[in-house]
């Protein structure tokens, strides 16, 4: 019995290969199935994936800018009575890494941001600003600031500021409030 035992452990190369062969065997009968199967159920793919789907065009109001970009026209007054100037506040300190926004403020990676309600944009003479900005013949007005914080990448092409933007529509007016409020003469709201 002990003799049994031992030998049920050894194995020899030929049992050894007939498991490996085993399972080449299955490997390749479970590859040749798949290819049978892709001949015997042929199916064409169509040209253009999907289907249509009729859907009524809805018409914006749409307004063409000295960039040669269209925007949707919206409502400033109404986007600046969703905001409040304390919530403006907590979500500029995601601006205040780059920007500086007290009364006689250095510039940092940004330019500095008091008084920027009603300048025109790229008017700070010790920044160096992008060509983009620079060539940019606006001013800071609140639809300008709203639409460049949305992503100012996409406002201004070419800006060399690579904030990601603010989505949150009460976010943005809440961060031009604050904009607003830190100037010598903040301008009255829409």
């Amino acid at each position: 019995m002990l003799y049994v035992q031992n030998n049920f452990y050894k194995m020899d190369s030929f049992e050894i290969n007939k498991i490996i062969a085993a399972v080449l065997m299955v490997a390749l009968l479970i590859i040749g199935i798949n290819k049978l199967s892709n001949l015997i159920f042929y199916v064409e793919k169509p040209e253009t994936p999907g289907y249509t789907v009729e859907v009524e065009q809805v018409v914006a109001t749409s307004v063409e800018t000295s960039s040669d970009k269209t925007e949707e026209k919206i409502d400033i007054a109404a986007l600046m009575a969703l905001g409040d100037i304390a919530t403006g506040e907590k979500v500029f300190k995601k601006c205040s890494a780059c920007h500086s926004i007290v009364k006689g403020g250095k510039n940092n990676i940004g330019p500095a941001l008091y008084n920027v309600v009603g300048r025109k944009v790229g008017a700070v003479s010790d920044y160096k600003y992008s060509k983009a900005l620079s060539a940019y013949e606006k001013q800071w007005t609140f639809e300008e600031l709203n639409g460049y914080l949305i992503k100012p990448a996409k406002w201004i092409k070419g800006t060399k500021m690579a904030f990601a933007g603010l989505r949150k529509e009460k976010d943005r007016a809440s961060v031009i409030l604050y904009l607003n409020q830190n100037s010598d003469n903040p301008k009255p709201l829409p």
